[in-house]
């Protein structure tokens, strides 16, 4: 695996992030004029589109019988799933408090590794899983001291659930098939699974104006198309974990972006909740030293 410095590689990652934390500004912002079937249906059929015309470009690799199913995890849940889910939470929620409970991805990428790759359960992942499961409780609290409801909280943990679940399966299909291929499979499946909404997003864009439209279009090309092809290209280049842990930026990136463009700021107990989430997935990275035989007394050595 080449080595993860790589300017190329460094520059994929800090591409994905940007774009990833502009997606949540975005969601947010058009979220009043496009409903959440509607704006996920958009936005991945923009995604595909764009994807599609790079990829004609290139090679088709044929999938094996196993690779279709990974794909079809990758796509229906990262790609469909996630952005319905995505898209109701920040219904509820502000774009802030939305990326700190999806960030908790990375924590469950490990949880699904120890209960279907055998990995096993570490003392310090037991650890991170509580003290964020912790944080979420506490975000929960604040959204509804501040007047929200825990909908958009479970969303985000939807969300979440269908992130880590799309890593997983992506990783392997990344060892014999193109990372632009993945992304372009991954992204029209999820298109189709967002299919029922099609005459929601007729209504919408007949309705919604300008600016939202291209924020849409925005979504679909720059966060989906763009970013999902870095991070696939990095992915190959980087194990998932150490990749997993650069997404820990994202939710400053977002918060910062929300009160810059948004004028909105998550309440501080979310605050602290979000800092606790991503205190669980740092400390779930954590790795116990293994224990150092006894010295050896200098006598004894001699004596030997």
């Amino acid at each position: 695996m080449p080595e993860p410095r790589n300017p190329l590689t460094l520059l994929a990652v800090a591409v994905t992030l940007l774009a990833w934390a502009s997606a949540f500004i975005g969601i947010r912002a058009v979220g009043e004029d496009l409903s959440p079937g509607a704006l996920a249906l958009g936005r991945l059929l923009v995604g595909t589109a764009v994807l599609g015309l790079l990829l004609t470009r290139r090679g088709w690799v044929r999938p094996t019988a196993g690779e279709w199913r990974l794909l079809a995890v990758c796509g229906v849940g990262w790609f469909g799933i996630y952005n319905l889910s995505l898209n109701a939470a920040e219904q509820h929620l502000d774009a802030g408090t939305t990326a700190m409970l999806v960030n908790i991805g990375p924590l469950l990428i490990a949880l699904f590794a120890g209960l279907l790759l055998g990995e096993g359960f570490p003392r310090w992942l037991v650890v991170g899983l509580a003290v964020a499961f912790a944080g979420v409780l506490v975000i929960g609290l604040a959204t509804r001291g501040s007047g929200a409801d825990l909908a958009g909280v479970l969303l985000c943990v939807v969300a979440a659930v269908t992130y880590a679940g799309g890593v997983v399966a992506q990783k392997p299909l990344l060892r014999r098939l193109p990372a632009l291929q993945v992304t372009f499979t991954a992204c029209a499946l999820g298109a189709l699974c967002c299919l029922p909404w099609a005459g929601a997003l007729v209504g919408d864009l007949n309705a919604a104006p300008g600016a939202s439209i291209a924020g849409m279009v925005y979504l679909g090309v720059v966060p989906t198309a763009l970013a999902f092809s870095t991070w696939a290209y990095a992915l190959s280049r980087m194990d998932a974990g150490r990749l997993g842990v650069t997404t820990y930026l994202v939710p400053p990136l977002v918060v910062l972006m929300g009160w810059l463009l948004l004028d909105e700021v998550p309440p501080a107990l979310a605050v602290l909740g979000g800092g606790m989430c991503l205190a669980g997935v740092a400390i779930s990275r954590r790795r116990s030293r293994p224990r150092l035989p006894a010295p050896v007394p200098q006598e004894a050595a001699a004596a030997s």
